[in-house]
């Protein structure tokens, strides 16, 4: 959610909504607040770059329904099965570095574009509703190995391996810690005044039957024993390397690198990241027989049932 305050930043400022944001919240602060709820719900759909365009032409597509929704799903290889999970307004493309030294190694893989982003249905999402759709496409697609996610898809990783989704290994990107300061964030990014922050924050909690306290990473990892390693950069705008910090500290067994010069978006691909993260999944590979990835559909969630509604 941290990812929002960037995003919002640079495109409302330029539309001068700033200063509307903060009259309205000033004279009617129950209307900034469901304008607030909405806009920071809603992600943003950058266009894809040619390369993860290319490398998604080669996969396995599968149109899948989840969650009500229609979600596109992406495969390679056949061996264990290792996840790719994209962030807040990015799509599964972002993490294509990944598909060929991954498939290299033995491993197979899957990424997807969460609702609400790149080429799935819907307009809004969150944290909890994206940590849903790690463990949907988890299961579907036969049950990961291990998952490799950025920002708030770390989040939204661990919220799931929480909530029960088994991996054996994960690679979190300059993960988020606590989304009460992404909601923070956004609020002061748009000029919202302070007391709307906290009518922001009760509306998500309401809407989701949640607490946000308890999307914290800091205080659940503790109780995962699942082999961490973090990259987080120095200088990440939209992240701070406070956040991947207090992750680490508080995951039993986690291993952090600082990185310098690569900042939210470039340490998705640069290969001094991507290789350490490939020998790092590597090390705990299992010998088991896992079934190759075309078997995408074949798999039924265990909480819902999966149909295909289209081909690739």
């Amino acid at each position: 959610m941290a990812e929002n305050s960037t995003n919002v930043r640079t495109k409302l400022a330029r539309w001068g909504m700033r200063a509307t944001a903060r009259s309205v919240g000033t004279v009617a602060p129950g209307l900034a607040a469901a304008w607030g709820e909405r806009t920071f719900l809603t992600p943003w759909r950058p266009r894809r770059s040619r390369t993860s365009e290319a490398v998604l032409a080669r996969g396995h597509q599968r149109m899948l329904k989840l969650a009500g929704e229609q979600v596109a799903v992406w495969s390679w290889g056949e061996g264990p099965r290792v996840l790719l999970v994209h962030g807040w307004s990015g799509y599964g493309g972002q993490l294509s570095a990944y598909v060929a030294p991954l498939v290299e190694a033995g491993f197979s893989v899957v990424t997807y574009d969460a609702p609400g982003h790149g080429a799935s249905s819907g307009r809004t999402s969150s944290l909890p509703e994206m940590a849903e759709m790690v463990a949907e496409v988890g299961h579907a697609t036969g049950g990961p190995f291990a998952v490799v996610a950025h920002s708030l898809g770390a989040a939204a990783a661990a919220v799931a391996m929480r909530d029960g989704l088994k991996v054996e290994r994960a690679v979190f990107l300059s993960p988020p810690s606590d989304p009460r300061g992404g909601v923070r964030a956004f609020g002061q990014a748009v000029g919202l005044p302070e007391k709307v922050h906290g009518r922001i924050q009760a509306r998500i909690e309401a809407r989701f039957d949640v607490r946000m306290r308890d999307l914290a990473l800091p205080n659940f990892v503790g109780l995962l024993r699942v082999p961490l390693r973090v990259f987080h950069d120095v200088k990440d705008g939209e992240v701070p390397l406070q956040a991947g910090e207090a992750v680490v500290r508080a995951w039993p067994g986690a291993t952090l690198t600082r990185t310098e010069g690569l900042g939210h978006h470039r340490i998705l691909y640069a290969p001094e990241v991507v290789a350490p993260a490939v020998e790092f999944l590597t090390a705990g590979r299992s010998r088991d027989v896992w079934p190759a990835p075309q078997v995408l559909a074949s798999a039924a969630s265990p909480r819902r049932q999966l149909r295909v509604v289209g081909g690739g």
